[in-house]
């Protein structure tokens, strides 16, 4: 079951400061003295998770680490089994029980979702993947008991509550899981790579959402069978992370998984590392705007000394933004818009991957001749002390910031989690830390050599029709009778109830003024040390510039391809040595460069982010290089059901005169094509300049210190020129109601969105409506959700939400859906709205959850430092006082049930909806005849220019 801000890396040739006038006031780099990065060992040292540990007598492995930062616990369950347990026949069936785990359990029947949205939960999920599966959730403090009880309930008391309507249903959302990731571009390349990696019998031989036919054939009593064989307490792991200690976790592990009796030891399989006879190249073709070239080697794993040299090879070969290869193929040679290099590390092995995308018009022949050539060098000379040092220094800095949070997909938790699991050990993280460290550039070299200089498994893909695959069908619909709700067996006692939840602690936030008059709004956390910026501009998508569409993502594009004394190499180096990392990006009424770098660094990386803010050079020749990389990127967009959506809604629901009306992704190809560098230094001056500017800082460290730092290098800058304005008019006109169907050869799902106008601003006080909507989309619960996946399973989620901008809230709603039943799931929605808004509104229940759920997950959703900055920029966008958050509990207890449905029956007209659908036309366009609404069906192609 199942979202940083990154900026195009290249070259750009040094500038004069001259021939940028605007910037002539700004310090240069090199007038000041140069503060020295941390040493890496300093940062490995300050990356520490306290714990303890106990086993209970029936295996259960506990693992306990006290954070009092929160009143919040995390619980992580950790089992060992993952699909490389499957047995040929059974593929898929780990991850079919990680869905049929949230499905309730004999004592807590009903949907898992529904006790802990009531309790305030956030971060709550499960995942499964080769060598584990997991359930996660991070609870206020006085409700770990009812979690623990829920989490030792589906280990111990899961079976009697299998039925065979949960088991179809189950499979059908599966099925959908597959279809959305088959979906994408080059979505089918994972299962090429691994049959052409791995023998079919090989443990590591199939991927984790398995076979749909060996799923489809499994029967109900096959199913239970396979729990009890591997669920059992003594092959899990139990992590408690946050306000807790390890007497009352061990009073409460005893207490609610004592009594599970133990179960068959899951014994990990023999998955020796193959290595391939001789090379092996194949090509398939696929839906894809580009050709991609991979290689592919298995490796060791992270218990192998050298799992960690490899991860450093694949940082300095296609990790870092100074990588060898992106160096040389996408910023001089110009070869390839975009190239990675990965090494996935799992238990018992690893893969290691390079991946490139060839530009338009390049020989793909030549893209994999330099990418050998480029390999070779490298496991002949080795990587530079430099290059491994900056890999070292990025992840550990990397390391650190992920482990402010408690729970979730990486946090403390996990982290604990998967030492002990996997290598016996809750702290086996210090130990790769420490190796890390203390890599070489022989030690690199020794282990790349080692492994990688054996047979590639290569994969080519290249545009045209998708070649046949084994595509999640249906089966033929079986007479099953649903079964009865079952009631709770009580064989355990209640489920326990929830103590008074601790109020959410919402830092104070302070606002003051550089010299130039840049305000600054700063909160102080210090869990970790770390500090956190945003440079906000008042622009956005808002200001793009009407007839040159992507002018912004270029410009942005380019802030770090070269300054007055630093090209793009040299700024990527930069970074690299002080763990920072800068970024881009812009929302729909802000444009924003980032930070986040350790705070023992903080003062030469404002010097670096000053530098990249204020003195872009931008060098005609890489204008022209980033400018195809941008070029790429719509066309891959326009191969993407996501990318064409955000091209073809904007202008219907914002209609065409709204500034809104320009988010179109990266722009009008035509439009990109013609950018000259004197429109980037044009936007530039109009639009990313001081007077426009706030900063917001999160940050261990105090408000002085970080004034002082950013007014040495922000506090003279100066505008240039007349500033930009955004005229919104006064009245804007949506389209009428329709479906637009963009035709999408060969799309396995169709892609769904659904569009209400509102005639709101996000400025207002939308709380009610925001609130009502947790029963119609806002929540796994809310009634689209629970309709299209859980009762009809055509779906693997649905979802609305309003979509709060500075001058509009629209309602957007996504429904991916298999696409046999497109009409049928539209006539679906339009009926859950329809009866949401008219004669089935929010009940009491779904109120009380809610306002529950609402006000008891606040301390969750504001744990990290990361939260708290993102609402504070939230909070100066729409107008609302610093201490919302801190006050916001009030406001959710003054509603009531029927404001809340007067409100949003008042704010949507369902009669309103406009509908893009992205799919198959010949599959499609026969299902929309009955929904009773006009049908445009469009191609792909047509929507590059969008507006």
């Amino acid at each position: 079951m199942v979202s940083k801000k990154t900026v195009l890396a290249g070259v750009a040739a040094t500038a004069l400061l001259s021939a940028a006038p605007g910037w002539a006031q700004a310090p240069a780099a090199r007038d000041l003295p140069d503060a020295k990065p941390a040493p890496v060992a300093d940062l490995v040292k300050s990356v520490d998770i306290p714990y303890q540990q106990f086993t209970l007598k029936n295996g259960l492995r506990v693992v306990v680490h006290t954070d009092r930062k929160a009143p919040v616990v995390a619980v992580s369950v950790w089992y060992n089994v993952g699909s490389k347990f499957e047995p040929k026949g059974k593929t898929g069936f780990a991850h079919l029980f990680e869905h049929l785990m949230f499905n309730g359990s004999e004592n807590a029947p009903g949907d898992f979702f529904e006790p802990l949205k009531q309790v305030g939960a956030t971060d709550f999920n499960g995942t499964t993947y080769y060598d584990r599966t997991n359930y996660f959730e991070t609870v206020p403090t006085a409700a770990l008991d009812r979690a623990l009880f829920l989490e030792s309930d589906r280990m111990g008391y899961l079976t009697g509550a299998i039925t065979q309507g949960v088991l179809d249903e189950q499979r059908g959302v599966v099925q959908n899981e597959k279809r959305q990731g088959d979906n994408q571009p080059y979505g089918l390349t994972q299962y090429k790579t691994t049959e052409g990696l791995f023998p079919a019998d090989h443990p590591y031989g199939h991927t984790t959402i398995g076979s749909m036919a060996d799923l489809d054939a499994a029967s109900l009593q096959t199913v239970k069978d396979w729990f009890k064989d591997h669920y059992g307490p003594n092959n899990a792991v139990l992590v408690l992370a946050g306000d807790v200690d390890a007497a009352t976790a061990k009073r409460l592990a005893e207490k609610y998984f004592g009594g599970i009796p133990k179960g068959p030891q899951s014994i990990v399989p023999p998955a020796p590392i193959p290595t391939l006879p001789a090379p092996v190249s194949e090509t398939i073709k696929d839906r894809v705007a580009a050709v991609m070239i991979s290689r592919n080697w298995v490796v060791p794993g992270l218990n192998d000394k050298d799992g960690t040299a490899l991860e450093v090879a694949a940082g300095v070969l296609g990790g870092l933004a100074s990588s060898r290869f992106d160096t040389a193929l996408v910023k001089k040679e110009k070869l390839v818009t975009r190239i990675s290099a990965s090494n996935s590390s799992f238990s018992q092995l690893g893969m290691f991957e390079i991946e490139a995308i060839v530009r338009q018009g390049v020989d793909p022949a030549l893209v994999s001749k330099r990418i050998d050539e480029i390999l070779a060098d490298f496991l002949k000379n080795g990587p530079t002390a430099d290059e491994v040092s900056r890999v070292a220094t990025t992840t550990a800095a990397r390391t650190m910031e992920g482990l402010e949070s408690v729970g979730g997909f990486g946090g403390k938790a996990v982290t604990l989690a998967e030492g002990a699991l996997y290598s016996n050990d809750p702290g086996y993280y210090k130990k790769q830390l420490l190796q890390l460290a203390a890599e070489t550039p022989a030690s690199v070299k020794a282990a790349a050599s080692k492994w990688l200089s054996r047979p590639a498994y290569s994969l080519t893909v290249v545009p045209g029709p998708r070649d046949a695959y084994a595509n999640a069908v249906v089966p033929p619909k079986a007479n099953v009778v649903p079964a009865p709700e079952a009631p709770p067996k009580g064989t355990r006692g209640p489920l326990p109830g929830v103590g008074t939840v601790a109020g959410l602690s919402f830092p104070t936030v302070e606002r003051t003024r550089l010299a130039n008059g840049i305000e600054v709004v700063y909160a102080q956390r210090t869990a970790v040390p770390v500090t956190q910026a945003v440079l906000s501009f008042d622009a956005g998508t808002a200001a793009d510039v009407a007839g040159k569409l992507g002018t912004q993502q270029l410009t942005l594009a380019m802030m770090d391809e070269g300054t007055a004394t630093r090209d793009s190499v040299a700024l990527a180096e930069a970074k690299e040595r002080l763990g920072a990392d800068i970024g881009s990006g812009a929302s729909s009424d802000r444009t924003f460069l980032s930070l986040q770098v350790p705070s023992a660094n903080l003062a030469p990386a404002i010097d670096l982010f000053a530098d990249i803010a204020r003195n872009p050079a931008f060098a005609d020749a890489e204008v022209a290089r980033v400018k195809n990389q941008q070029l790429a990127q719509i066309a891959q967009e326009l191969t993407s059901p996501g990318g064409i959506y955000a091209r073809v809604m904007p202008p219907l629901i914002q209609g065409p005169t709204s500034p809104y009306a320009k988010a179109i992704g990266s722009g009008d190809p035509k439009a990109v094509a013609a950018l000259t560098r004197s429109d980037l230094i044009a936007f530039q001056h109009a639009w990313l300049r001081p007077d426009k500017a706030k900063i917001f800082v999160v940050s261990d460290r105090p408000l002085a210190e970080v004034k002082a730092a950013l007014d040495g290098w922000f506090g003279t800058w100066r505008p240039t020129g007349a500033a930009g304005a955004k005229v919104f008019p006064a009245t804007v006109t949506p389209s009428g109601p329709k479906i637009v169907l963009v035709d999408r050869p060969d799309s396995p799902q169709s892609a769904i969105f659904a569009g209400i106008p509102t005639g709101l601003k996000g400025t207002q006080d939308l709380l009610p409506i925001v609130t009502a909507n947790d029963a119609l989309g806002g929540s796994f619960l809310g009634r689209v959700n629970m309709d299209l996946r859980e009762s009809k399973h055509w779906s693997y989620g649905v979802s609305g939400r309003f979509q709060q901008v500075e001058h509009a809230a629209p309602y957007i709603l996504s429904a991916p859906v298999q696409a046999d039943q497109t009409g049928p799931s539209i006539a679906a929605l339009r009926s859950d709205i329809g009866a949401f808004l008219g004669k089935e509104p929010m009940t009491q229940a779904e109120f009380d959850r809610a306002i529950n759920g609402a006000i008891r997950s606040l301390s969750g959703n504001f744990e990290t430092s990361d939260a708290v900055l993102s609402a504070m920029q939230q909070n100066d966008l729409l107008k609302r006082p610093d201490d919302y958050y801190a006050t916001i509990t009030q406001r959710y207890q003054g509603l009531n049930l029927p404001q809340l449905n007067t409100a949003i029956q008042q704010s949507l007209n369902p009669k309103k909806t406009i509908w893009v659908v992205v799919g198959d036309a010949k599959t499609v366009r026969p299902q929309l005849d009955s929904i009773g609404l006009p049908v445009e069906v469009i191609s792909a192609a047509s929507v590059a220019g969008a507006n």
